[in-house]
């Protein structure tokens, strides 16, 4: 079993803050949006940045002033709550601690899944009411519009192009004329992972995008991240399972071979899963955060419940 981050000692913490990049996982949860520390595979501090129950949390990078005034340049955090989408700057120049952002409403309504997608956002409202965001900054302000593009029954998950819905996967595309969605198969889909091929956790199997969807793993999934590289991860009742990348000898296709199932230092069933810099997460329901920078899990508890999405951002927040 890998160790707790309290079981390492104060020498190995030391030589991994002087080697080790810094990443934050942002994790959406009932309890509110909190940010966890990760330097490698270490798991250090944690703060809750809002108390608002947090359904589904992304992060826009680089988002210019008006006329791509590259003077004035940050990144947007947006966070899906049972009010409205909820946006804040994230200016790592600034002085500004990460529990004292200051959040402004977009003004969609309720709303259950947000993520990126063509330097905007892309939201889903609980009505099933799906929106692109078009953010720029005035000063500290940010400044959103917002472009409804269509609509799906019990919308679930946002990945890059890809939502996840009740009866299926869907796409926004370009029609010439502005966004639109269209239905790409599929149903049930719990998740989709939109970075690189496309992938889609459904009740009935884990699913890659080929010619037609084609079967990964049979089972029921909840969960699914990739990073682009060939890297990815799922979860469901049958655990966690991992597809190394291209470089590390995963390059023998999506089926079933491909993947592998990790031993996780936990029991508690995964809620999220992402990847940032050469690093994977995986988060309980009940708030153990385990990390992986390939040599292995390690995991730490931060104290939170009902786990719903996570993002994370290289460099300290």
């Amino acid at each position: 079993m890998a160790p707790a981050e309290d079981d390492i000692s104060i020498e190995e913490k030391r030589v991994y803050a002087g080697t080790a990049g810094r990443t934050d996982a942002l994790l959406a949860t009932g309890m509110g949006l909190v940010r966890v520390a990760i330097s490698g595979d270490l798991v250090g501090e944690f703060t809750l940045i809002s108390r608002d129950a947090a359904r589904d949390v992304a992060v826009l990078p680089t988002v210019a002033g008006p006329d791509g005034d590259s003077q004035r340049e940050a990144d947007v955090l947006a966070v899906a709550t049972d009010d409205d989408l909820r946006v804040a700057v994230l200016d790592s120049a600034s002085d500004t601690a990460p529990d004292q952002l200051t959040f402004s409403d977009v003004a969609v309504g309720p709303c259950v899944a947000v993520g990126v997608h063509n330097g905007g956002l892309l939201v889903a409202a609980e009505d099933g009411t799906v929106s692109r965001v078009s953010v720029t900054l005035t000063g500290d302000s940010i400044e959103a519009a917002v472009d409804p593009v269509g609509g799906l029954a019990d919308p679930r998950a946002i990945d890059g192009p890809l939502l996840a819905g009740a009866d299926g996967v869907y796409r926004i595309v370009s029609d010439g004329n502005g966004w639109r969605l269209e239905h790409v198969g599929l149903s049930d889909v719990r998740d989709v992972a939109g970075s690189g091929l496309p992938l889609a956790a459904t009740g009935d199997g884990l699913y890659w995008l080929g010619n037609g969807w084609m079967d990964a793993l049979d089972g029921e999934f909840e969960v699914v991240a990739g990073d682009g590289d060939g890297h990815a991860m799922a979860a469901g009742d049958g655990g966690l399972w991992v597809r190394p990348g291209d470089e590390d000898g995963g390059g023998t296709g999506w089926n079933e071979d491909a993947w592998a199932q990790a031993t996780l230092p936990v029991e508690e069933p995964i809620a999220a899963v992402g990847y940032g810099p050469g690093t994977a997460v995986a988060v309980t329901a009940d708030g153990t955060v385990c990390v992986d920078v390939g040599d292995g899990w390690r995991h730490r508890a931060v104290g939170v419940r009902d786990v719903n999405g996570v993002a994370l951002v290289a460099g300290d927040l």
